[in-house]
């Protein structure tokens, strides 16, 4: 079972994908563009995603249910995904993912917000893009360090959504997202496609996403070292519970 594994589980995410994705754009076409709409279905797809793939997924704290930035340590190329469960949000991710087959369609149908993050013009435009979100009424998910990490911390956060939140008065959600197992981890110079294939193979990924108080202050440093000592307090503690404890729900 093991060594078919990893397939039938690629077909069942571009199945799912694909599906999704249709209907999103059958029912812009025929029903006009409805973007909560579109976010409902991104939802149920998000949750059918992550059980039909073996994720086992724990939440803890209380998801934020008003327009905010949820700021989170960064993992995996799940870790989005595990939010979009809960939350109709606007995700920032790398301009990549937009050239991506069928995904990149998706994404841009349900609510995106795309980076160049060497780019100063794509980051200024970013934080313009969160603000403009953010009065419109939907959370933005952002990922701080940049890139992902498999330290017991976190990388150094970027400044720029703190110096927003702090000017334009937006609150900010903060969110520890802990793998059970470190090799869940996507990091260094491995493909998507081996990663996932190697995950894939086991019979599940067990992950807790630890939402946070709800952050605010008019100073930018205060606000990054409130929402980084807190993530990283919690990888900490997450690390140092007993193995069957990591990700037990509480």
């Amino acid at each position: 079972m093991k060594t078919f594994r990893p397939f039938i589980r690629f077909l069942f995410f571009a199945y799912v994908t694909t599906a999704t994705v249709a209907e999103i754009w059958i029912r812009n076409l025929f029903e006009g563009e409805d973007l909560d709409r579109s976010m409902r279905i991104r939802k149920s797809w998000a949750n059918r995603l992550m059980k039909g793939i073996g994720v086992r997924l724990t939440v803890k704290g209380s998801i934020p249910d008003q327009p905010c930035i949820v700021i989170a340590n960064h993992r995996s190329y799940l870790d989005p995904i595990l939010m979009l469960c809960h939350l109709n949000a606007f995700p920032v991710a790398k301009a990549e993912l937009a050239s991506w087959p069928v995904i990149g369609r998706g994404a841009k149908m349900a609510g995106i917000l795309y980076l160049k993050r060497e780019s100063a013009k794509s980051r200024a435009g970013a934080l313009a893009k969160i603000q403009e979100v953010i009065e419109r009424g939907y959370p933005v998910i952002i990922f701080p360090e940049g890139t992902t990490s498999a330290l017991d911390g976190v990388l150094p956060f970027k400044k720029g959504v703190f110096l927003l939140a702090a000017k334009a008065n937006i609150t900010i959600t903060p969110v520890a997202v802990l793998f059970k197992n470190k090799a869940d981890y996507w990091v260094g110079r491995e493909k998507f496609l081996q990663h996932a294939g190697r995950r894939f193979k086991e019979p599940f990924i067990e992950v807790c996403l630890h939402y946070g108080p709800i952050l605010k202050s008019d100073d930018a440093t205060v606000l990054l070292d409130q929402t980084q000592n807190w993530i990283e307090q919690h990888i900490v503690a997450a690390k140092n519970l007993p193995s069957n404890e990591a990700t037990k729900n509480t």
